[in-house]
């Protein structure tokens, strides 16, 4: 005979507590994808159609906006290339620096390490404003406004501490007997960091490079302020598309922004389980 034993009581908590998980991962889906979906969409759309009500699910799509995008503001693309020339520079730059602030404040203890750990993540926490106003004369002076390498080195000292706390969780959890070994082997210190900690820390250290690419690639308020023609990214030209005189023309904005977007999907999608590994650090010790 057939077993018709329902199930009980744990496992149809279980089963409920699942479904409710499911439900709440696909309303956050939802939240998250929707909008990037409409500006996609809006990219594909004649204007008249982008804000029409109730909205056109299907359509036929057209490339005008994208070519008008290009024809219109051959700009952009200069732009672009900013952004992926500050975006990586930082990126390089920020991981490097982690790596040895990291690795000095998990292998080293003292008041001045201390003191200077707490100052950076007091740093971290003012508003970029605060240090805009004050450092815009200095910039001045020494002749770096307009140019990439100053949006990399604000951007990676904007960074630098929350890197290197998540580089300094990751070296923790590697033994020091690896660097006694490596020591008694003849390895000097930076020989140690390239050769036994870096490959152990590359998760912890794609993670930071992942955070640093998507704020450098997206951030405004530096690149507005210290930024003109020269090293203009690609938030600033979409500014300067919404400001148009002739008026807003929306498909080619929505074609600028989801182009725009994309590289950050992307990246994203593809090292996304670093990001998650990055935000866990520590929170199992091995």
């Amino acid at each position: 005979m057939l077993s018709t034993a329902r199930p009980g009581p744990r496992v149809v908590r279980s089963q409920l507590l699942s479904f409710f998980k499911f439900l709440a991962l696909a309303a956050f889906a939802l939240w998250s994808l929707a909008p990037l979906a409409y500006i996609f969409s809006g990219s594909l759309k004649q204007n008249r159609d982008i804000f029409a009500y109730p909205p056109k699910l299907f359509f036929q799509p057209i490339w005008q906006n994208y070519l008008d995008l290009f024809s219109q503001w051959p700009q952009f693309l200069d732009s672009m290339k900013s952004s992926l020339i500050v975006a990586g520079g930082a990126t390089l730059l920020t991981v490097l620096v982690c790596l040895l602030s990291g690795y000095a404040y998990s292998r080293y203890r003292g008041r001045a390490l201390s003191a200077s750990l707490f100052f950076l993540l007091l740093i971290r926490m003012l508003p970029p404003i605060v240090i805009t106003v004050p450092l815009f004369p200095v910039v001045n002076n020494i002749g770096l406004n307009d140019s990439h390498i100053l949006l990399v080195l604000l951007y990676t000292a904007f960074y630098v501490s929350l890197g290197t706390l998540i580089v300094r969780t990751f070296v923790d959890q590697i033994p020091k007997e690896l660097d006694e070994a490596a020591a008694m082997d003849g390895a000097g210190p930076l020989q140690v960091l390239r050769l036994v900690i870096a490959p152990l820390v590359a998760p912890g250290l794609v993670a930071v490079g992942i955070f640093v690419f998507i704020f450098a690639w997206n951030e405004f308020t530096f690149a507005f302020i210290f930024s003109s023609t020269q090293a203009r990214t690609g938030p600033l030209m979409i500014s300067e598309m919404l400001g148009a005189i002739d008026g807003i023309r929306w498909g080619v904005l929505f074609a600028a922004v989801s182009l725009q977007i994309l590289p950050v999907v992307l990246f994203v999608a593809f090292f996304q389980r670093y990001i998650i590994s990055g935000l866990t650090a520590g929170s199992v010790k091995g």
